[in-house]
């Protein structure tokens, strides 16, 4: 492991996370005080840009930028989360959303616990899940029978600093630092292959700098056409729509209300916001051609084909079954959507509460599918991916094609073309290792979750891995994470990472050959090129005699 490579580009991620730092303390000193942006940003802000600068100036080479390989790409992504997570928790911290050192008469337990809950919220945030644990037993800022809305009572510029993790979580760290790395670094495009583990990669420019920026700018794009439909619809104010239009997009899911999209009672509201759920599910490839009229191209890709079929047949599904149910059908419409969509892209805002007993037992069924698979690839949904789904079932058929005529060969092809072997594998091997650590994580967390049901056990993990947000079970739309010691928030926090990296990209850190001194594999190389070197002069010196 060059541990150079990793120092320069965790170095400039925390460099890189102070501008946005900076500018939510000067929100907060226009929105709320500032003693709190002191507090809550300044610290952070300052922490960050030190430690990045001391990564640049003391764990760097003169060569380090010419030393970048896939290996240190997947532990740098890998390792990136955990300390953007880290320096996001301190605002929620340090400025009381949670217990912490600026608490009055806080006591040393409620602290450690308070920085627990920041840590999770933070990796929520970051990963895009959605959970929270906000909430009137764990908040200083609410007081139990006075304050209504507990999530609404946080000071402002906390609030947006807390949608935006999810806005620069969505679109990746990695990609937002591609744009500087491909300059100060080359090898963007392994860091790209860590960040999007799977046949999801395209490049859209020549030089995949210029890539990420045309990606940005749609993501900017699109998050501010949302935000001015949202406060032109008169249901929101200024406040709410930025929120929830930076929490949209990267299909996030965290709402500056208790009750979610609930709270506004708005069709209009709830119509702009599957619409931009929907967009955030697709590929940002695809959407890159419908903007550059390439629609052929667009409508024509199998997965996106796919993607629409597979939320319209599970909104046709759940529709029927809150039919049957005694919905009415303008609800049954309404409420089956939203929340389909909200599954399926795992976005995790909600409309309704559909774990009050209305909801019959098929339909939570359907929603546990879809926060499973999630959307496309390639988009800032969660979830296994449709994709790698389709892949997987096409392998499965071709297997049973084999058993029935052995001689025949078929090869897997997605979109009119061959998909690699290796690709192939890295689907399978990423099924397979999602499954069993479902089953792990679930073992675990019923050791810290001893009095939850199994339902509740097993849909917060798939809720963690898919990074789905509100869930089934006594998690579900109502309620917070509140409840959860901190060790089940700890793990769950795990998770959430393992499923944002695509487990792959985790499994990998935690290799032992990643890590494998890198001063032993260069002096066998070098000793290997020096034996090579005195052979070829050995030779010449006997061709120089022979000639004389």
């Amino acid at each position: 492991m060059r541990f150079d490579v990793l120092n320069l580009i965790l170095g400039w991620t925390l460099i890189a996370l102070t501008l946005p730092l900076v500018l939510c303390g000067l929100l907060t000193v226009w929105l709320d005080d500032w003693q709190l942006a002191m507090y809550s940003f300044a610290i952070p802000a300052g922490l960050s840009t030190l430690l990045g600068t001391l990564m640049l100036s003391l764990g760097t080479r003169t060569d380090t930028t010419e030393r970048l390989r896939d290996r240190e790409a997947f532990a740098a992504v890998a390792l990136v989360w955990p300390i953007a997570v880290l320096i996001g928790a301190l605002p929620f911290w340090l400025g009381g959303m949670f217990v912490g050192p600026f608490t009055p008469d806080a006591l040393m337990i409620d602290i450690l616990r308070g920085g627990v809950n920041s840590w999770f919220e933070s990796m929520s945030g970051f990963t895009t899940t959605g959970a929270t644990i906000i909430s009137h037993s764990m908040s200083p800022n609410c007081i139990p029978g006075t304050t209504l809305d507990c999530i609404y009572a946080q000071p402002r510029g906390l609030l947006i600093w807390r949608s935006l993790t999810q806005w620069f979580g969505g679109m990746g760290i990695i990609m937002l630092g591609m744009m500087i790395l491909s300059r100060v670094i080359g090898g963007g495009m392994a860091l790209a292959r860590a960040e999007l583990t799977g046949p999801s990669l395209s490049r859209l420019r020549p030089k995949l700098k210029q890539t990420a920026i045309a990606l940005w700018g749609l993501y900017i794009t699109l998050t501010l056409l949302e935000f001015s439909l949202l406060y032109f619809t008169g249901a929101m104010d200024l406040f709410d729509s930025v929120n929830h239009a930076l929490t949209t997009m990267p299909s996030g899911g965290f709402s500056t209300r208790d009750s979610s999209i609930g709270f506004y009672d708005s069709f209009l509201v709830e119509s702009i916001i599957i619409i931009f759920m929907l967009l955030a599910g697709v590929n940002f490839t695809l959407l890159w051609f419908i903007r550059e009229g390439d629609y052929k191209r667009a409508f024509g890709d199998e997965e996106f084909r796919n993607y629409l079929t597979y939320v319209l047949v599970a909104f046709s599904a759940i529709f029927i079954a809150l039919i049957a149910s005694g919905y009415s059908i303008t609800n049954a419409f309404r409420d089956g959507l939203f929340q389909v969509v909200s599954f399926a892209t795992s976005t995790g805002f909600t409309s309704s509460n559909y774990m009050d007993g209305s909801w019959p037992l098929v339909a939570h069924l359907i929603l546990f599918i879809l926060m499973v698979v999630g959307a496309s690839a390639g988009s800032t949904s969660g979830g296994l991916k449709l994709l790698r789904i389709i892949l997987a079932f096409k392998v499965a058929m071709r297997e049973l094609v084999r058993i029935a005529q052995p001689r025949k060969v078929e090869q897997i092809r997605m979109n009119g073309e061959v998909v690699e072997q290796n690709q192939i594998g890295l689907i399978v091997g990423m099924l397979f290792v999602w499954v069993g650590l479902f089953f792990l994580s679930s073992l675990i967390l019923a050791i810290f979750m001893p009095n939850d049901s199994f339902e509740s056990v097993t849909m917060v993990v798939a809720s963690s891995l898919g990074n789905t947000g509100p869930t089934l079970g006594d998690f579900g739309p109502s309620e917070t994470w509140e409840s959860m010691n901190s060790g089940a928030l700890i793990v769950t926090s795990i998770l959430m990472w393992f499923g944002r990296l695509e487990l792959l990209t985790a499994v990998i850190l935690m290799h032992p050959r990643t890590w494998r001194r890198e001063k032993r594999v260069h002096s066998d190389r070098s000793a290997i090129a020096l034996f090579r070197r005195l052979i070829e002069e050995k030779e010449e010196r006997s061709s120089e005699d022979d000639s004389k």
